[in-house]
């Protein structure tokens, strides 16, 4: 009897341990962050910084733990800027590597080729991209983290008024951004009282913006421009504009609010102002506002460990990343509906963009007023409001 005892202890312990091997095995599962980028190509202005980000706070979080006792595996794709591309990744990250978020989309364009796949699937999405069409009107598994293009219509317009412009001229790229930038501008504009006097565009391929610009300094009462675009274009009209002698304020979108635009355009943007987050400006803000920290921590570490400038376009991924996982932490899982409402339900979330307040009606979480005014003054960003 005795060594029948002895047999069943030991068939219980060795089931115990098995159930211990397995139930460890689940827990060092890695959670798979899926990501699909702009990495090279048109738009890799956006995606480099994204992906340099992306990994850099991923080896960081496993360093210290991970979340949830589970390392994170980032897996990515480079969609060089191209929507059909980024389609075929996003279906590749659902059906084949089977990630548990998706935090990508480096452009518009890509981001609403995927967007179909994505709430059909029901996998939890974190854009990186700006135009107000990505979250509004809301989808249930899609969320962003860049302000919206109406919310810097909204800022660049309210200094102009601010300065007692009420009439200008308005220029923009013809791609998702600048399209969508003046779709929201026109509408902003009259909900203000504004007169947009010229309304002119240039496309990507466009290497002389000289006669549309010509077409405003000629208009009749224009009395600031603003150019709504990314990419090479909004430098191109910086330098057409100083060529042309323009001297009416200047405004140009948070598309381009980085050091590397202010190396493109050179002593041209003097003097111009746009809407951009503190990061450009970390050690201008005062020592209570609660931004400060996680903004100049962002900035050391990421040009410690690529030893090049940041940007605001890297810090929409850091974002990301840092919502997605207080989502899992919350959600307690990767259960993709737990997640999903965690995402959200999140309050309070003070990043480097801004404070995110998600809600059931708002998947960015951001206001205008996270949106600084810089100015370009000896050809460096300067806090203005």
């Amino acid at each position: 009897m005795l060594r029948t005892m002895m047999r069943r202890a030991g068939k219980c312990a060795a089931v115990a341990a098995a159930g211990l091997m397995m139930m460890s095995a689940q827990a060092a599962e890695p959670i798979k962050i899926g990501s699909f980028l702009s990495v090279t190509g048109p738009a890799s202005f956006l995606g480099d910084p994204e992906l340099k980000t992306l990994e850099m706070y991923v080896e960081k979080i496993n360093e210290e733990g991970g979340v949830l006792g589970r390392p994170l595996e980032l897996v990515h794709y480079d969609d060089v800027g191209n929507a059909s591309s980024a389609r075929n990744f996003a279906s590749r990250l659902i059906r084949s590597d089977q990630v548990d978020i998706i935090v990508g989309g480096s452009t518009t364009g890509a981001t609403m080729a995927a967007v179909p796949l994505i709430e059909q699937a029901q996998v939890p999405f974190i854009s990186l991209a700006g135009a107000v069409v990505i979250t509004n009107p809301v989808k249930k598994w899609v969320f962003k983290t860049p302000q919206t293009d109406r919310m810097a219509a909204e800022r660049i317009l309210t200094d102009m008024k601010d300065r007692g412009i009420t009439k200008f001229g308005l220029i923009s790229g013809t791609g998702g951004f600048g399209s969508s930038g003046r779709t929201q501008t026109l509408e902003v504009a009259e909900e203000m009282g504004m007169e947009v006097v010229a309304d002119v565009t240039y496309s990507g391929s466009d290497t002389d913006m000289t006669a549309q610009l010509t077409n405003i300094r000629n208009t009749k009462g224009v009395e600031a421009v603003l150019n709504f675009g990314f990419g090479q274009g909004p430098a191109i009209v910086t330098r057409n504009y100083a060529q042309l002698g323009m001297e009416l304020p200047f405004y140009q979108s948070h598309g381009v609010a980085s050091d590397s635009f202010l190396e493109l355009a050179g002593s041209s943007a003097e003097g111009l102002r746009l809407p951009a987050s503190p990061l450009l400006v970390p050690d201008s803000l005062p020592e209570d506002d609660p931004q400060k920290e996680v903004v100049q921590n962002y900035k050391a570490e990421y040009e410690a460990r690529w030893d090049s400038k940041v940007s605001t376009f890297g810090a929409y991924a850091y974002d990301g990343l840092m919502l997605a996982v207080r989502a899992i932490e919350e959600a307690g899982s990767t259960d993709p509906a737990a997640v999903r409402d965690a995402l959200e339900n999140i309050k309070g979330y003070v990043g480097v963009t801004g404070e995110f307040n998600m809600a059931p009606d708002d998947h960015n979480g951001l206001d205008a007023d996270s949106f600084r005014i810089l100015e370009v003054q000896n050809g460096e960003w300067k806090l203005i409001n």
